[in-house]
């Protein structure tokens, strides 16, 4: 494991499981849709600010690579790295790890700062930027993982 955010941990539940008997993909997402929930509290977002400020966050694109099953009750933690920022944006990696520290899947998400109001991109609250940087100070990966930026399509045998 990298040096990153420890974010959720939790046991996959048989809602999660599909009719191949190991985790459907789409609890995969949600499983790092909650890491983005936690990020966002942890950046000071709470519900409460959410409410107040009329701003939020927006997920502008994400991708996922599935590496390993997950089985019914098998434990799971999100970790969380963050690779880049600026005043509206972050791009952000997630790791999910199941039992003895299998590498089941990882998420790259950029996200921008909306202005709910206007209904457009907004620079992130001053308060909301300081705990951006003060996490991207701490969790910022020494390398870019391999998932990082990958291209999706079908390697031509040469």
């Amino acid at each position: 494991m990298s040096e990153a955010k420890l974010m959720i941990q939790d046991k996959v539940p048989e809602a999660w499981i599909d009719y191949n008997g190991h985790m459907n993909d789409a609890e995969y997402v949600r499983a790092f849709s909650w890491g983005v929930d936690q990020f966002m509290n942890e950046i000071g977002m709470t519900e409460d600010f959410l409410a107040k400020s009329k701003y939020t966050i927006y997920t502008l694109e994400n991708h996922i690579c599935y590496l390993d099953e997950m089985k019914l009750d098998e434990p799971f933690e999100v970790y969380m790295n963050v690779i880049d920022y600026d005043i509206k944006r972050i791009h952000l990696f997630f790791e999910l790890y199941g039992e003895d520290g299998k590498r089941a899947a990882t998420s790259e998400q950029l996200l921008m700062g909306i202005n709910q109001e206007k209904g457009k991109a907004s620079p992130f609250p001053e308060e909301v930027f300081n705990h951006i940087e003060e996490l991207a100070g701490k969790y910022k990966p020494a390398e870019k993982p391999k998932e990082v930026g990958r291209v999706i399509g079908i390697r031509k045998k040469k």
